[in-house]
Formats: C-alpha cells, sequence, structure tokens
C-alpha cells in the first residue's frame, strides 16, 4: 500500500488548543462567579451588545415582517426537510417490553429531556441553516423547553433570518448571547433559570471548548471543531467541482481542513493547480478563509487502490465525506469511519449543510471513529425498567448473590438471600460460587 501526499498540511486540529483551554478555563470560572452580570459584561466586551439579552415577541415579530418573503419561503423549506428528517430518525427509537423468562419482564420507556440549549453561530456568517438543526430537531423530538442563544452585534442586533429560524422551528426563548457567555448561560440557567440538560449546536473553538470543559454538568451532542471535509475521488471525478466543493467548505474559515484523498493522480495535480485562482474569485471574507484553510490545512493524498482509500479515509474519519467515484454503492457499503456521508457529484455538502434534511451538525478531529452527529435521538433518554414476580426472583437471586459473593460483594448478595428466606422458607438455594 502506497500513500503519497501531493499536498500536504503545515497545521493539524491540535494546533492552538492550548492558548484556547486557558482562555476558555477563565472565563467559565468568571461566568460561575459573576452569573448574568458577568455575561451581560462579556456581551459588550466581545460582540458590543449592550441590550436586552432575552429577545422579546415584538423584536422576533419585527425581524419577521422585515425578512423578505422569498427568504421566509427558502427557510420554512429547509425547516420542513431537516424536522422530517428527524421525525423519522425519533420514530426509530422505540419502546418495547419483553418477557426475559417466565415473571421477569424487562422494558424500555423513550423518553425526552425536559431542557435544550440550543446555540446557533453569528459570527462571520448568518447560520440560518444550524438554527433548524438544532432548534428544530429539538422540539421534533419532544423537549420539552428549547432555549436558543446566538450572538448579537452592536447596533444590528441578531441577524433576521437566524431569529425567524430559530422562532419557526419552535425556540421557547431566545437568548441575544453568543461565544463561551451563551454556552455558560445556557448551562447554568442565566436569564431563565432553566439550565439545559444538553447543549447543541456548531461554534467556533472558544464555544467548542466551553461544550467539552462543561460535559458532565450537561449532555453535548459533539466536541466539535472548525468545519472539515474530504472529497474522495477517482478518474471519473470532475476536477472542476472537485476543487469547486473542497472551496466551498474551506470558506467556513482559516482552520477548517479540506482534503482529497484519490486514485487518479492527475485529477490531485489538476485540483491543486486549480485552487489558488478559484480562490482569489471569492468576495474578501470568504477569500481570506479559504485561501489561509487551503494553505495550512489542505491535503491532496494520492492512493492506489479504492481498498487503500477507505483505510486512508477511515483514519482522518472526517466530518463531511463526498465521495465523487463510480459504484457508489460499493463506497456506502466499505466506508465505515465519518460524520455524514454524501454519494455521487450531485450530492454536494453544501446541500447537507442548508437545506437538504440530514442534520449538519457532525463530529469533527475523528470523533467519527465512535460518533455520529446531532440526531433526535440526542435529546431522548432511552430507559430501561423491570419488574418480576416471587417465581421469576426464585431462579434470579441464587445466581445474583453468588455473583455478587464472587465479586465480594456481600451486601450485594444478602439482598438475594433475603428474598428467598421470605419468599421460600422451606427450601435451600446454593447462594456461595462453585469452590467456596
Amino acid at each position: 500500500m502506497t500513500t503519497t501526499y501531493l499536498k500536504k498540511a503545515t497545521k493539524t486540529a491540535a494546533t492552538g488548543d492550548s492558548d484556547t483551554q486557558a482562555t476558555v478555563s477563565e472565563m467559565l470560572r468568571a461566568l460561575r462567579e459573576g452569573g448574568e452580570t458577568a455575561a451581560t459584561d462579556y456581551a459588550r466586551k466581545l460582540d458590543g451588545w449592550d441590550g436586552e439579552i432575552i429577545v422579546s415577541r415584538e423584536k422576533i415579530e419585527a425581524a419577521t415582517k422585515a425578512l423578505p418573503e422569498g427568504i421566509k419561503d427558502d427557510i420554512r423549506f429547509a425547516c420542513d426537510r431537516i424536522c422530517a428528517f428527524a421525525a423519522h430518525q425519533r420514530d426509530s427509537v422505540r419502546e418495547f417490553e419483553v418477557d426475559l423468562i417466565d415473571g421477569l419482564v424487562a422494558g424500555q420507556k423513550v423518553i425526552p429531556i425536559t431542557t435544550a440549549g440550543c446555540y446557533v453561530p453569528g459570527g462571520r456568517y448568518s447560520h440560518a441553516a444550524s438554527a433548524l438543526m438544532s432548534v428544530g430537531t429539538a422540539r421534533v423530538a419532544g423537549v420539552q423547553n428549547v432555549i436558543a442563544a446566538t450572538p448579537s452585534h452592536k447596533d444590528r442586533g441578531i441577524n433576521p433570518g437566524i431569529l425567524y429560524a430559530m422562532d419557526i422551528a419552535g425556540a421557547d426563548t431566545i437568548l441575544a448571547l453568543g461565544g463561551v457567555q451563551a454556552i455558560a448561560a445556557l448551562t447554568f440557567g442565566l436569564f431563565t433559570k432553566q439550565p439545559a440538560d444538553i447543549v447543541v449546536g456548531p461554534g467556533n473553538r472558544f464555544v467548542a471548548e466551553a461544550k467539552r470543559m462543561l460535559f458532565g454538568q450537561i449532555g453535548i451532542d459533539v466536541v466539535a471543531g472548525p468545519t472539515e471535509t474530504m472529497v474522495l475521488a477517482d478518474d471519473t471525478a470532475d476536477a472542476a467541482i472537485v476543487a469547486a466543493d473542497l472551496l466551498g467548505q474551506a470558506e467556513h474559515g482559516p482552520d477548517s481542513p479540506v482534503w482529497l484523498i484519490t486514485l487518479s493522480r492527475k485529477i490531485g495535480e489538476d485540483v491543486i493547480a486549480m485552487m489558488p485562482g478559484m480562490i482569489a474569485a471569492l468576495p474578501e471574507i470568504a477569500r481570506k478563509a479559504a485561501e489561509a484553510a487551503w494553505r495550512d490545512y489542505g491535503e491532496v493524498i494520492l492512493v492506489d487502490s479504492r481498498e487503500e482509500a477507505c483505510v486512508v479515509s477511515d483514519q482522518y474519519a472526517s466530518e463531511h465525506l463526498h465521495i465523487q467515484a463510480a459504484d457508489l454503492g460499493w463506497w456506502l457499503k466499505s466506508l465505515h469511519s465519518y460524520g455524514s456521508l454524501f454519494l455521487g457529484e450531485e450530492t454536494t455538502v453544501a446541500f447537507g449543510d442548508k437545506c437538504s434534511g440530514p442534520n449538519h451538525i457532525l463530529p469533527t478531529k475523528g470523533g467519527g471513529r465512535y460518533s455520529g452527529g446531532l440526531s433526535a435521538a440526542k435529546f431522548l433518554k432511552v430507559l430501561t425498567y423491570q419488574r418480576m414476580t416471587r417465581e421469576a426472583s426464585r431462579m434470579v437471586a441464587p445466581i445474583a448473590a453468588r455473583i455478587s459473593r464472587l465479586e465480594g460483594m456481600e451486601a450485594h448478595a444478602r439482598t438475594g438471600d433475603i428474598r428467598l428466606a421470605k419468599y421460600f422458607p422451606a427450601e435451600k438455594f446454593e447462594l456461595k460460587p462453585a469452590g467456596q
């Protein structure tokens, strides 16, 4: 197996992590101690926002009225697709009850969590689709209380498209708050007096680190870093489309990795040749982000076979994995580690980012090796229960007692002993492990 890097990244996902951790740790300490006052101070200092933190119904209605109908139609289209997919996910997680032995019944209940905090980025770009992905999925899952938060900048307030998307997706409360202070507010219940049980949604590295540090006190969706995308292409691919798709994700930010695995040296070299010109043609904000992402994090990897391509791809476990190659069914069957899979030239990642249905909040930094992305199931607690008759306990109690004593847990064992003595006083049972 020969792997050749036609272009190798100079930075990795871990670049800058230590500085991020120190900054977030200090901010969370200040927010724990200072509460709402500290959160408001950070909003003023970092975003220039000095208005109300809880967005009023009047503000939401004003933003809705100001949006052109065409934009609202597009957001509603996306909301319908995303919520429909989430509903199918929700319905795939089912309750059941089963007789394991005569008299022993065990079951599973599916209960939505009580409060979800949904973070929606609002910095370089206006992520209306992210509002639908998090808020809409939580609402479809049956979450009782959905609190959304997004940055509000200087005199502009919250982007009207984001505000409209959060509202139609079903947010109960919207906070004009971004960054670490928003994650802390959702976690600690600042401004709402309702601490979240889970906090979800994408964000910059500070948001991701805040979620990671608070995990355990709250549930989270994924520990997400910057957006990353891999295209896997053979000689049937169109190099210009491959380059456009890599560029389409590189504009997320200067630290967004874009990777190409190809079975064709020509495709790889053509993509490398095309990228500078395509980057130069972008508007300034996107151009600066994509230029840095491609320069520092872009890779083009040449492999000998599609089996080798799968091995390399699974090692990266990219957030987005786009297959532009023949025999799509083979790739679907053979690939195992990714956040979300996009099959065929027609199915670009941007469609999934915006409106096609499956959630775009996905694992990064190799998280696809052990986790999927945000789904309705993330907002559902799958809880178990059991009950048994005395006859069933006649079979179970001696075994539980013997295993408990094998483990050295005598008090556990005696909870079985006392029931056998009460329910079957005339019988003798073997309550010690064999050999003891």
